[in-house]
């Protein structure tokens, strides 16, 4: 869909009626396959599309006239999963080019939302930056409380997978946290507008959107700092019941080693003069019991058990 910019407002054009390059100001929303035709029409040079395409990463490229773009909008439920959107931009036109079709319904949406003010050029690339990361302040709440209701569990000793869990949410936060620092990197490279294609009141633009991506970027440092700490506090739970595992085993122990030494004494292929003795056997189990009782009493004053 292809869009004429005049008088702060938008009409649909078809490509064969545009005129010239450099007459006019437009507003394209393609996908891949219909994108080459619109490329050329409006001077961009037959491999525009095709070596932007190619890079996987976020990007900003000044070229001879013209920037390109790659920019990557990640699905805030499913990430690491997202949509690359290649955005062109001249003096005359900007470009969005994608081949999921919802998102470029989504794109054009921006008209709709910025129409009833004043539409141009520098607000229609900047209104596209901005829905980037709209819905990210109530994603990062949503994460906040999830981590938070996993500590709370944690500290109430409910029995929970937690190790999969925090393996979970780290896996969703380090994918959010490459995507703002490509974006960041992107949006200084568009501050220095190498080709002259923003005025001074699109840099102000840009410059209030950067400052709002590093306060995200930050958001996400932050929640990562909690998940590991989460992470230390389950570590050191597991550590202290470990602990006492192994001061159930080690009171048994100690409980046992007199006895051991009794069997061990008595045991020996000597002539004892209590052996004649005919209370020797109650007696020797009558010490047993009373080691027993003295070290069961001695461990629980100490509060080993």
């Amino acid at each position: 869909m292809l869009y004429e910019i005049s008088d702060g407002k938008a009409a649909a054009r078809d490509l064969a009626e545009v005129k010239p390059a450099g007459e006019g100001t437009y507003l394209g929303f393609f996908q891949a396959e219909e994108a080459h035709a619109a490329l050329e029409k409006f001077g961009y040079g037959a491999h525009a599309f095709t070596s932007a395409d190619q890079i996987g990463h976020m990007m900003l490229e000044n070229r001879e006239g013209y920037d390109v773009m790659r920019v990557h909008i990640p699905h805030r439920k499913i990430i690491p999963t997202h949509d690359t959107a290649l955005v062109y931009q001249n003096k005359s036109s900007i470009f969005f080019i994608c081949d999921e079709v919802e998102l470029l319904h989504k794109l054009r949406h921006i008209l709709i939302e910025i129409e009833g003010s004043h539409l141009a050029y520098d607000r229609v690339l900047y209104t596209f930056f901005e829905k980037l990361t709209v819905f990210d302040v109530g994603f990062f709440d949503e994460l906040e409380q999830e981590i938070s209701e996993m500590e709370d569990a944690l500290i109430e000793s409910q029995k929970r997978n937690f190790v999969r869990e925090i393996i979970a949410l780290r896996k969703r936060l380090t994918p959010l946290k490459r995507h703002y620092e490509q974006l960041l990197n992107l949006l200084d490279e568009l501050e220095e507008n190498e080709n002259g294609l923003l005025n001074d009141g699109g840099l102000r633009y840009f410059r209030i959107f950067s400052s709002k991506a590093e306060r995200h970027y930050h958001s996400i440092l932050n929640l990562r700092d909690y998940v590991t700490q989460v992470r230390e506090a389950y570590q050191s739970e597991v550590d202290i019941d470990l602990n006492n595992i192994m001061k159930v085993f080690t009171v048994i122990t100690a409980i046992f080693l007199p006895l051991s030494l009794i069997v061990g004494w008595y045991g020996m292929n000597l002539q004892m003069p209590e052996f004649a003795w005919p209370y020797a056997y109650p007696m020797v189990i009558a010490l047993s019991i009373a080691v027993v009782v003295l070290c069961i009493a001695y461990f629980k004053k100490k509060k080993w058990f």
